[in-house]
């Protein structure tokens, strides 16, 4: 299994606070990214092939897959609206490599899939259109007074005798591209990553499961541990799914906690919530 990127620097209280006394002349409302992790008595991060952050809304999970994606310069298919002391907080941040960073390295968050999805979408429908008028086309041809003239006809002749030698559907379907397959937005989701994902990389992913219905979620999963164990990739992923959550070997900060600690997925508070669930109602899948 692959290791890329082996260990991660935040500033710790002590290099914020210096910080914040050089910037007498500068008055904001906010210091975002700053401020964000000292409290959670969080500064040093290692890697695994697997890596997993862990934690409700607000925890800070997204945020530091932001921090290491554009420490690192890795490539995003998504725009991302930085604070106006992210540069500031990135030159306090560093990291080790244990080998060098791939090219192809990037960080995939929900709204590069969005847009895949929407543009999957859009690309369907062009093609329902134009298939809308091939069938009209096909009947206006086959149906049409032609008579062969010259030499200038012979296009309209070979349409008109190909019309008459084949039914709408086979018409339609030998000369219309193929039209890609209509998905629900789970499948589209997980074709994305499938089409996506290349071998030795390394990949953050930011709520991967987003659209992903349970099933889908279980084939992601497995899409996850193969590119891992076989074809070189490293994973560092923020999520709260239970099914992501149980990626085997994998290492799980628990951003809620304070001090921010690494814990078993079985020991995650939400996990908990959903086995106690489930095991108050255990009798009724019986």
């Amino acid at each position: 299994m692959a290791l890329y990127l082996e260990h991660f620097y935040l500033p710790n209280e002590d290099q914020e606070w210096r910080f914040f006394i050089s910037q007498k002349s500068r008055a904001f409302t906010t210091y975002y990214p700053f401020q964000l992790f000292p409290a959670k008595e969080f500064s040093h991060l290692s890697f695994e092939p697997i890596t997993i952050f862990y934690g409700g809304n607000g925890s800070g999970k997204s945020t530091l897959l932001n921090i290491i994606a554009e420490k690192l310069q890795l490539q995003r298919g998504a725009l991302y609206n930085r604070s106006s002391f992210f540069e500031d907080y990135l030159k306090l941040c560093d990291f080790s490599m244990r080998y060098p960073l791939p090219r192809q390295s990037a960080i995939i968050t929900s709204d590069e899939i969005f847009d895949y999805m929407l543009n999957l979408r859009a690309l369907n429908e062009g093609i329902d259109r134009k298939r809308v008028g091939m069938f009209d086309d096909y009947l206006a041809t086959k149906f049409s007074d032609f008579h062969y003239r010259d030499l200038s006809d012979y296009d309209q002749l070979k349409k008109v005798l190909e019309t008459r030698r084949k039914t709408q559907s086979r018409y339609v379907r030998e000369n219309l591209m193929k039209n890609v397959p209509e998905e629900s937005n789970g499948e589209s989701a997980l074709r994305f990553f499938q089409e996506r994902l290349l071998d030795d990389q390394l990949y953050l992913l930011d709520e991967p499961e987003n659209s992903l219905s349970p099933a889908n979620q279980l084939l992601l999963v497995n899409t996850l541990a193969e590119a891992a164990r076989f074809f070189g990739c490293q994973f560092i992923i923020a999520t709260h799914s239970p099914f992501v959550l149980s990626l085997k070997g994998a290492k799980i900060y628990d951003l809620d906690e304070v001090p921010v600690t690494t814990k078993k997925w079985t020991e995650l508070a939400a996990v908990q919530v959903y086995a106690n669930f489930f095991q108050e109602h255990q009798a009724e899948f019986n």
